[in-house]
């Protein structure tokens, strides 16, 4: 009876693990690109060591001549990957068909689809280490003959928006995501970052 409730349990826990992504007040650690022209706050250091250990494809705030066909992940230890979602600058997402697995790994990797042209594009991700411990983290890359690091165009449009805004350099002005207007029609059901399926035992479904 207990092995049939182990899945379950670590199920659970991922959805509240989830959850504390967006309304957690504990402290979680931040991955963030270098700044490169900017001279605002950046957010939390890795105080748990394994963002500062993780090496990812492609590398952080790197510029490529062609779009990447994969993202790829290597922790310093077994992890749960809970999230994974890839947007560009404009956060309009990429369907990457990321789905949560209930192992641990520390390696992962997927297969990406064409990627169309965009400044930057963010890949953000979230573990559970073997503490059970929430740590999340992001890396930025672009491609292309005309493209440029992903900080430096992030840090231009930031100081624009500021200098616009009236703002000094002790302050940040965030992007809100955009707002899409729908008139006559029932808003879009999407799934979350991750599906789990279970079968009638409480294991899970691959």
């Amino acid at each position: 009876m207990v092995s049939r409730l182990e899945p379950m349990a670590r199920y659970l826990a991922v959805v509240a693990s989830f959850a504390a992504l967006s309304f957690s007040a504990a402290p979680i650690a931040y991955s963030q690109t270098p700044p490169a022209v900017a001279t605002y706050p950046r957010a939390a250091v890795d105080f748990t060591g394994i963002i500062a250990k993780t090496k990812t494809t492609p590398l952080d705030d790197t510029v490529a001549a062609i779009a990447p066909e994969r993202l790829a992940l290597e922790f310093p230890s077994a992890v749960h990957l809970v999230k994974l979602i890839l947007r560009n600058q404009a956060h309009d997402w990429v369907d990457i068909s990321f789905r949560y697995s209930p192992r641990l790994s520390s390696g992962f990797e997927w297969a990406l689809p064409a990627l169309a042209e965009a400044e930057y594009y963010t890949a953000e991700w979230a573990i559970l280490d073997a503490e059970d411990r929430l740590i999340r983290g992001s890396f930025s890359f672009s491609f292309g003959e005309l493209a440029r690091t992903p900080s430096v165009v992030r840090a231009e449009q930031e100081l624009a928006l500021r200098l616009r805004n009236g703002e000094d350099e002790t302050t940040r002005f965030v992007t809100p995501p955009r707002t899409e207007i729908i008139l006559d029609q029932e808003p879009k059901a999407f799934d979350p970052p991750f599906t789990l399926r279970l079968d009638d035992e409480g294991r899970a479904v691959k």
